[in-house]
């Protein structure tokens, strides 16, 4: 099982959102799950995994199943493996139970822990990074996840499915009022 993750902030909560797929080049999830988490850490320079971390922890702690590989929108390792991101940070969270593929749309830091990969007919590369599972196949994956263009299908619908809660709980408060 392969699951595919994304965080995403409004004023006062953070949605977490997780699609599962059985294999790399499936166009649609077998479950959807999401999670609001009240009162996110605030943004703070250098420790972005500090207020993504528990968005991410909680909506994959709603599993039955645990996946085998995590794929999270930004890096796992910044340039090395010296310096830990995100992604690092999950794997050591999850006692390195699941493997973790950090896809990013911008170039943090260049090193040998960062695969730069191109995907359709994008000219506009990714950037892949991963612990626990090697680093090549990590970049294979990425490339085989459905889609023809820049972004796979499914991180996109991840994301949308973050901001489409955030956006109903917005308009729900708003009509309450």
């Amino acid at each position: 099982m392969i699951a595919c993750t994304d965080v995403h902030y409004g004023r006062s909560h953070a949605i977490a959102a997780c699609l599962l797929i059985r294999n790399w080049p499936y166009d649609r999830p077998y479950l959807e799950v999401t999670e609001v988490v009240e009162q996110p850490a605030p943004y703070e320079p250098g420790g972005f995994y500090r207020r993504e971390l528990p968005g991410l922890l909680s909506v994959l702690a709603r599993l039955v199943e645990k996946p085998r590989v995590i794929v999270i929108d930004g890096y796992v390792w910044l340039g090395d493996e010296s310096h830990p991101g995100l992604g690092a940070y999950l794997y050591e969270a999850l006692g390195r139970t699941a493997g973790v593929i950090g896809v990013a749309k911008t170039l943090s830091r260049e090193g040998p822990a960062v695969r730069v990969i191109k995907r359709g007919t994008s000219l506009r590369p990714l950037f892949v990074t991963a612990a626990g599972i090697d680093l090549d196949e990590a970049a294979r994956c990425v490339v085989e996840l459905h889609g023809e263009f820049r972004i796979p299908t499914l991180l996109k619908r991840v994301d949308r499915l973050c901001r489409g809660l955030e956006r109903s709980i917005r308009e729900g408060i708003q009509t309450q009022a």
